[in-house]
């Protein structure tokens, strides 16, 4: 387990589901990773729900917005990016061929934070923290891991992402077009951009989620016990470990992800 005090910049610090039944969500996220719901008071009759495990932050809820329902907004996780500015971040990202979707604002005394979107259609959020850091705790199931972004052009996406956050993004050893796209941040894997042909049809550009689990196959029978519908089953990543992509009985989707074991010397 680690405890997080302080995200650096350009990491992934915090995920949140914007869901149409915010108690089905507790009840289902709940029993699924052991998250203890926490609700906080957000205006005259919403709450928002934070999301802990042994006490520290993983995550958070809210019941989608009414301007959200009347464009037709589903149920889905918003993957939330660290930086030490969301103003000059959010400058930059339209500078570099990106668009606010919301303008850099403060959340009380917890923070700063702008939507953006990617010049590929992807949506993001920006956070720079005040009172409240993001997700403190992480590398235990139930905890985000890494995140994918799903999009028809891994080049123009990775043009933007490393200029806006110094990210280095490498290409696996494979032809033009089968390839994965690894994201580091500051040298530490954080997720990656999957070819094109991964993408479902129909389905926008997007950022996924991967919450770690200790068993692939164990969370994925319990989430489709749950009311979960099955995107992608259990599969194998070479020498990493499983994974599988499931959306919560609402839509929201998210991926599982078991890694895999360390060798020791004596195994290699």
């Amino acid at each position: 387990m680690a405890n997080i005090e302080k995200h650096k910049p350009g990491s992934f610090c915090w995920i949140e589901l914007a869901t149409s039944d915010q108690d089905a969500a507790k009840k289902f996220y709940g029993e699924l990773f052991g998250w203890a719901p926490d609700d906080n008071p957000m205006g005259p009759n919403d709450v928002y729900t934070i999301f802990k495990i042994e006490g520290r932050q993983a995550g958070a809820a809210y019941t989608l917005r009414k301007e959200e329902r009347e464009h037709g907004v589903p149920p889905h996780w918003n993957l939330y990016v660290a930086t030490e500015s969301a103003d000059a971040t959010a400058k930059r990202a339209v500078e570099l061929g990106g668009k606010v979707l919301a303008e850099p604002f403060d959340v009380f005394d917890a923070g700063r934070m702008a939507v953006i979107q990617d010049p590929t259609g992807a949506a993001f959020c920006l956070w720079e923290a005040k009172k409240h850091v993001g997700a403190t705790i992480a590398s235990v199931p139930g905890t985000i891991c890494a995140a994918d972004l799903i999009t028809q052009d891994q080049d123009a996406a990775s043009d933007f992402y490393e200029k806006l956050f110094g990210w280095q993004i490498r290409k696996e050893d494979e032809e033009p077009g089968h390839q994965y796209y690894h994201i580091f941040n500051g040298g530490e894997f954080i997720g990656g951009i999957p070819p094109a042909s991964f993408a479902p049809k129909g389905v926008p550009p997007h950022w996924q989620i991967y919450l770690q689990v200790a068993d692939c196959g164990t969370s994925l029978a319990k989430a489709k016990e749950l009311g979960a519908l099955i995107h992608m089953p259990k599969m194998k990543v070479e020498d990493v470990g499983w994974m599988a992509i499931v959306a919560d009985p609402q839509g929201a989707s998210f991926a599982l992800f078991q890694m895999a074991a360390k060798k020791t010397a004596a195994q290699s």
